[in-house]
């Protein structure tokens, strides 16, 4: 049952005349008879008597009557709904990011987004790597910035891509806190601030045992703010990020032999979101 045979329908009920009722849809009598007999069979009844005088209701035609003005309605309301996404006058989009994200400034980039479409709703999340991945799989979200210590996982689409080079972060009083830059032989031993079950963890941890080198880990911080205070506190060293290490007000140095960085990526689950609010941002972002 098409909108268009509905239509049809309607408007012959309306008139009592096949002419009259060409006339108001703008077709031939002849095409619109046939959408009316293709809807009869569908519908498997006859809903109009024809007589040489008039057209007129069956039965089934009185009864059709009111539920065709509803489905034509409903899809027009359908039509018109689709349309105000596809034209983001409305719409919703997700995205979500790891904590230590530092080349974009995310909460400045989604306020100009909602500025320029502001019937579009925006969730957020922050996360770690493993969830935000697969939030992104099942489709909770749109888009999500992730880290990895190499290339991006299989299954995710990047599309834009970072390098995050990560620091020692410690304590005025530390010995090293005088250093710009320290090799990495250099932590052997040290009491360690670590951030608990992080992308950011895993690395550090495998690095330091790739070469061969003992971390002391004495607490552990779920977010980087706290990590970041009990680092100022003289609870331990840690490595982060350069640019949250600049901000903190904290010694900090680069670190060598080897250095550690990490890759951050833009992704999504495939090259072209099919929702359009998450398309619109996704431009927006790395336009």
């Amino acid at each position: 049952m098409e909108l268009r045979q509905l239509e049809h329908f309607l408007a012959v009920a309306r008139h009592g005349s096949f002419t009259g009722a060409a006339r108001e849809v703008h077709v031939v009598q002849s095409a619109l008879s046939s959408s009316v007999r293709k809807l009869e069979a569908e519908l498997g009844a006859q809903l109009f008597e024809r007589t040489t005088r008039r057209v007129l209701l069956t039965e089934a035609g009185r009864a059709l009557v009111p539920m065709a003005h509803r489905i034509a309605a409903d899809v027009i309301a359908a039509r018109g709904e689709v349309s105000a996404v596809a034209g983001l006058s409305r719409g919703h989009v997700a995205i979500g990011t790891i904590q230590a994200l530092t080349d974009v400034d995310l909460p400045g980039a989604l306020g100009a987004f909602q500025r320029r479409y502001p019937g579009v709703r925006i969730r957020v999340r922050q996360g770690l790597v493993p969830d935000l991945m697969s939030s992104v799989d099942s489709g909770e979200l749109d888009l999500a910035y992730v880290a990895f210590d190499g290339p991006l996982a299989d299954g995710l689409v990047g599309f834009a891509e970072w390098r995050q080079e990560l620091v020692l972060l410690c304590h005025p009083e530390h010995r090293l806190s005088g250093r710009r830059r320290v090799r990495l032989a250099e932590l052997d031993g040290e009491a360690f601030v670590e951030f608990s079950g992080s992308g950011l963890q895993e690395l550090v941890a495998r690095r330091f045992a790739d070469a061969g080198i003992r971390r002391d880990p004495v607490c552990e911080a779920t977010n980087m703010p706290l990590l970041i205070e009990l680092v100022a506190a003289g609870l331990g060293v840690s490595i982060v990020p350069a640019q949250v290490a600049e901000r903190t007000g904290l010694p900090h140095a680069r670190i060598e032999q080897p250095g550690l960085a990490r890759s951050i990526y833009l992704a999504g689950r495939q090259p072209e979101p099919v929702n359009p609010a998450a398309r619109a941002l996704l431009q927006h972002l790395v336009g």
